[in-house]
């Protein structure tokens, strides 16, 4: 029996790295064997990609090489990773997916969604996540959190108007698909976020 496919997505501030944890052992808890990973990352060869992808030594690089780079990662990730874990039955929880690419790449740096469509298809084939978690709030909110953890990675160094496409892009998306996705308001406290969460996973399971 193939595993369940999950993943969390949410622009800068939204408390992703803080409730993975919290999903994670929530599914552990309900007896499923899980497997958490990241994008982009998650293999040796996946995680290098990522260095160059968040690191600021090509902040001049084209969409289109930025790109390429992110579904090249994920094919590594994919073959070597998450396919294996689900043909195994395991339960994959990935921080970010493809639905971050169109978010980023497609709304944020204006690619064409038509050209991230031929890439999904072609690395992915017909995979796709069985729940989407969407942690969802204001950009100024975000960007206010994310700028008190930590220096900014290239991503984080952008203007307002790019994570406002961004978090379009991705509003965008669950309402095109809402069999999959379930938005999360994170802009309050975490104890609000982690009761929307539980009633989701409880649901899902």
């Amino acid at each position: 029996m193939r595993g369940q496919f999950i993943t969390l997505e949410g622009s800068e501030g939204a408390g992703k790295t803080t409730n993975l944890g919290f999903i994670n052992d929530y599914l552990v808890n309900a007896g499923l064997e899980v497997l958490q990973t990241r994008e982009p990352g998650g293999t040796p060869l996946s995680e290098n990609i990522r260095e160059i992808l968040l690191g600021h030594e090509y902040d001049g690089m084209s969409p289109d090489t930025e790109l390429l780079l992110v579904f090249a990662a994920r094919a590594e990730h994919l073959n070597n990773k998450i396919i294996p874990a689900l043909e195994q039955g395991v339960t994959v929880l990935c921080d970010r997916f493809t639905d971050a690419t169109y978010a980023y790449q497609g709304a944020g740096r204006g690619i064409p969604t038509e050209k991230i469509a031929i890439l999904e298809n072609w690395v992915q084939g017909t995979l796709r996540p069985d729940l989407t978690i969407f942690l969802d709030l204001p950009v100024e909110t975000g960007m206010k959190r994310a700028g008190e953890r930590s220096e900014p990675d290239r991503f984080e160094k952008e203007q307002i108007e790019f994570f406002e496409r961004v978090r379009q892009g991705y509003l965008e998306r669950t309402r095109k698909e809402p069999g999959r996705y379930r938005v999360v308001d994170a802009s309050v406290s975490l104890e609000e976020v982690r009761q929307q969460l539980h009633k989701v996973l409880d649901e899902f399971i």
